[in-house]
């Protein structure tokens, strides 16, 4: 791999989401720090929700997006599954943003654990990092 390469794909810069279906933690961080920082829940629905989406698109700017998905602890899909990789790819076709799905299981716990203000954001930033350390 060229230093070019190498050096922006370490560089780039991500929006994270810990999806559900009345709320929606969002995270920001980049692979150079593989750190992420909690920002916001949302809890608009509908069309308000993704004008909140688009607004931090277009504040952050992100490289790429990275949703939490959920599974049972047993490893296994359940109907939020399917919502949050319906969510996934409405983003990639709305914001044509490269959309990266993680296992979010105990996300919400590990925030709650750390005694993280939002849980919600605090989950997202959680899975950002998880989906960082696994590019490393």
């Amino acid at each position: 791999m060229s230093r070019a390469v190498a050096s922006a794909r370490s560089t780039r810069s991500y929006l994270a989401f810990d999806f559900g279906t009345r709320r929606l933690g969002v995270a920001s961080g980049n692979a150079l720090t593989r750190t992420a920082t909690p920002l916001v829940t949302i809890v608009e629905r509908g069309e308000a929700r993704t004008a909140a989406i688009a607004a931090l698109i277009a504040e952050w700017q992100p490289d790429e997006l990275v949703v939490g998905v959920p599974f049972h602890p047993d490893g296994a899909a359940h109907a939020n599954t399917a919502r949050a990789r319906r969510f996934a790819r409405e983003l990639a076709g709305r914001f044509k943003l490269p959309v990266h799905e993680v296992d979010e299981r105990y996300t919400t716990t590990d925030a709650r654990r750390a005694g993280a203000a939002d849980l919600d954001a605090a989950a997202a930033a959680i899975v950002l990092e998880q989906h960082l350390a696994a590019i490393a």
